[in-house]
């Protein structure tokens, strides 16, 4: 439950940031279009994010057509690494195999760019 309302709390985020903060649209603008997602390993819990410059849609589940997903162990290893997500959790994640990354590394540090911003 708590990954669940943390997933939805990030949507609300992620349109507040882009109808208040000038830099992130400019970034989402450099984008165009951005559609990731965040989901455990067995699909239970899964939330996607569709952004543009021009607005922001979140719906649970994950869709085939993501650029980029980010695949949880398990729910608590969400958690832990949501609340402070930084490279070296990511690189972490990744090595101990909390983490899987479904997509382009480079689409990552495009993700990364973003959420700085909130």
């Amino acid at each position: 439950m708590k990954l669940k309302l943390m997933l939805w709390w990030l949507g609300v985020m992620l349109k507040r940031a882009r109808s208040r903060k000038a830099a992130f649209r400019d970034a989402l603008e450099k984008l165009q279009r951005f559609d990731w997602g965040v989901a455990t390993e067995d699909l239970t819990i899964a939330r996607h994010y569709r952004m543009t410059p021009h607005a922001i849609q979140s719906d649970v589940g994950l869709p085939t057509d993501l650029t980029l997903e980010l695949r949880f162990r398990d729910s608590e290893s969400a958690t832990r690494f949501l609340r402070k997500p930084s490279q070296r959790a990511f690189r972490e994640g990744l090595f101990n195999g909390q983490l899987r990354l479904v997509g382009d590394s480079r689409d990552l540090e495009r993700l990364q760019g973003l959420l700085k911003y909130l």
